[in-house]
């Protein structure tokens, strides 16, 4: 069963061809700008201990809209260090990521960009690679994870809209929050609708609503991380009908 809504534009591919290999540059931990575009760049942060020998998880982060990379981080930097994970946190070209607009086209290919750099820099575990995202950026991180599954073994999004992969690919393992209160993106015509659909898909979904608007409570964001490491799996919650 597809999940796909209709696309609009011509550039419907949303294919990433980036996969993590050996790194041909040295980095340090912390946090650096990877120098792609002067106005709106991407952020990698590299977490304390890393160490090129050892491959560590990373997580792609996609902020809402009208944001940043840099309003991204902040949903999952205080817990990189412990739990050694590389963050990538890119801008869209514009307000918001293309396909919410029209269709995939400038933003995958700024991602690739990003990703490259990444894997140029970081020994990064192939097991490990997720696309995590908030708002506009759950909605995008669902449409990218699902066409690219094949590269992406883990999806994170908290409070989506919505999911329009042009085509489904490999088997990613989701997980979604989403806040009874929310008047943003409201629950009954988001999350309610989309993880039944996700399910009967044939995805695994983990799915958990919380008393609350449009957010992301620290607690849940400490969870997905431990979900995604396989440290601590998170209670699965029987997709709604």
């Amino acid at each position: 069963m597809s999940v796909s809504r209709t696309i609009r534009g011509d550039d419907a591919g949303g294919r990433l061809t980036a996969r993590p290999g050996q790194p041909t540059r040295a980095v340090e931990p912390g946090l650096h700008r990877l120098g792609l575009d002067p106005r709106r760049d991407a952020l990698l942060y590299v977490p304390a201990g890393y160490d090129a020998a050892r491959p560590a998880p990373l997580v792609v982060m996609l902020h809402g809209a009208g944001g940043s990379g840099q309003n991204a981080l902040r949903i999952l930097q205080g817990l990189a260090d412990e739990a050694g994970l590389v963050l990538l946190a890119p801008d869209s070209r514009d307000q918001t990521w293309d396909v919410i607009v029209g269709g995939f086209g400038p933003d995958v290919a700024f991602i690739q960009s990003a990703m490259e750099a990444t894997f140029d820099r970081c020994a990064v575990d192939p097991a490990h690679v997720a696309v995590e995202g908030f708002s506009d950026g759950a909605s995008y991180a669902l449409s990218l994870g699902l066409a690219n599954g094949d590269l992406f073994t883990h999806l994170i999004a908290f409070s989506p809209g919505f999911a329009a992969p042009p085509a489904q690919r490999g088997a990613p393992e989701i997980y979604v929050s989403h806040g009874r209160a929310d008047r943003v993106l409201p629950i009954d015509a988001c999350s309610r609708r989309l993880v039944p659909r996700l399910t009967a898909a044939g995805y695994a979904v983990n799915y958990h609503e919380f008393d609350g608007a449009h957010t992301v409570p620290p607690d849940l964001a400490a969870e997905a991380v431990a979900w995604f490491l396989g440290r601590e799996p998170a209670a699965e919650q029987p997709p709604l009908t």
